[in-house]
């Protein structure tokens, strides 16, 4: 086996092949793991040595969908990409509470993303805003050349915004691109555009650019989506009011209200990764639109309609795309846009809400009435059962046993096993 060290040059110029059988001769793989490397599933080799650098094989994840969605009066099965038990089979529970009373109501998501554009070393702030104002139309008329096909199809960049930062550094100027990036996630589109502007803005302004790249907090990209859950199928007015409750600790407490979130993100991120769109610049811009007031706070909102129901609201920046990048590229995400049947950015990112305002409701359910553990543990059970060595054919007498005992661990799963292995009576 060869020394291990990490400082490995041109490993990028390997072949997949010869990759592997590097790292093998590093770590001295088993031959198993060598096989798990070589299952790339419905990559071919070419395929996925393109995608990112230094490629050794492919990382799968169950592939589940979430059932009863009706969202502005039609119905959608919504592909989910997670890692997560109970996750998917939540979010259809709470989609079928919602569906009796119409399903989800969601808005219209905007497509129009911002690049911004970091302005320094001003000697007039005010001369450098005016500048930029009297020449609006230049700057927006060359971010549009970047791209004619866009223009033709209604979109390009469409307005500027100007914010000026106190800094450590002095005042600084960001000048906001805005664009209009229709059906795609939009970061290629408005990074070209920032990058063709600034030398007329440098000029204009006399000052000097650094950082020209787009937000990742896409607030003129806001999905909201709002519906009514049935009491009774929820568990009655005691679950409610536990929901209720469990809400207003959320906006009470950034400690809560980060787990709150990370509960709708469950939903939104497992829909992103299914659609091949960017599942960090999704958390980052929804847990940055949390905060905007100062104090980080829920994305959801609860109250109670005349007759107890339970109404609930999403108001979260969706940047998701249909057309561009691994939407096209990932036979998974082209499958999993076709079971979704969505037709715009603008609809994925409602589903999106819908899907995210379904998931908190569910977590925040099973935390108001039978705690999260019991179902959640319902399923992991069975993992844990896998990993102790239990048969296929036992795994869910052993799982249903160590339920019953409220024990989910793999010293008494094998204890199980062995006694049944032993001819116990269990």
């Amino acid at each position: 086996m060869k020394e291990f060290r990490s400082d490995i040059s041109g490993f990028y110029k390997l072949s997949m092949d010869e990759r592997q059988k590097l790292l093998s001769e590093l770590i001295n793989l088993t031959q198993d793991e060598i096989e798990i490397l070589n299952t790339l599933g419905y990559f071919k080799p070419n395929q996925i040595d393109t995608l990112i650098e230094n490629v050794i094989g492919s990382f799968q994840l169950p592939f589940g969908l979430a059932f009863n969605f009706k969202i502005n009066n039609k119905d959608y099965i919504i592909p989910m990409v997670i890692e997560e038990p109970s996750v998917v089979a939540a979010a259809s529970n709470a989609a079928r509470f919602a569906r009796k009373h119409g399903g989800f109501m969601s808005e219209n998501v905007q497509s129009v993303m911002i690049s911004q554009i970091q302005i320094t070393q001003l000697q007039d702030i005010e001369y450098a805003k005016k500048k930029i104002l009297d020449n609006k139309d230049r700057i927006l008329k060359i971010a549009n050349e970047q791209d004619p096909l866009v223009n033709e199809l209604g979109g390009g960049a469409i307005d500027l915004e100007i914010r000026e930062l106190n800094t450590r550094k002095g005042k600084m100027l960001i000048l906001h691109l805005l664009v209009n990036v229709l059906d795609a996630m939009g970061a290629n589109i408005v990074n070209t555009m920032a990058e063709s502007v600034s030398p007329l803005i440098e000029e204009i302004t006399e000052g000097k650019i650094y950082l020209r790249i787009l937000s990742n907090l896409a607030t003129h990209r806001i999905a909201r989506s709002k519906a009514t859950f049935d009491k009774d199928l929820l568990g009655g007015e005691d679950v409610v009011e536990g929901i209720i409750n469990a809400y207003e600790f959320a906006l009470a407490d950034p400690y809560r209200a980060t787990t709150h979130n990370k509960g709708i993100m469950n939903g939104i991120v497992a829909l992103t990764l299914a659609t091949g769109n960017d599942t960090r610049a999704i958390e980052s811009g929804a847990h940055a639109f949390a905060s905007l007031s100062g104090k980080y706070s829920p994305l959801t909102k609860f109250e109670l309609d005349s007759k107890g129901n339970l109404v609930g609201e999403i108001e979260v920046p969706l940047a998701l795309g249909i057309i561009g990048g691994m939407t096209k590229i990932h036979p998974m995400a082209r499958l999993a846009l076709k079971i979704l049947n969505v037709k715009s950015a603008s609809e994925l990112s409602q589903v999106g809400a819908a899907l995210g305002l379904a998931q908190n409701v569910a977590a925040l359910r099973a935390l108001a009435s039978e705690g999260i553990q019991k179902g959640h543990m319902a399923l992991h059970s069975r993992n844990i059962a896998k990993i102790a060595g239990v048969p296929d054919e036992l795994i869910e007498k052993v799982a249903k046993k160590m339920v019953e005992k409220k024990k989910i661990r793999v010293d008494y799963a094998r204890e199980i096993l062995k006694k049944i292995n032993d001819g116990e009576n269990l």
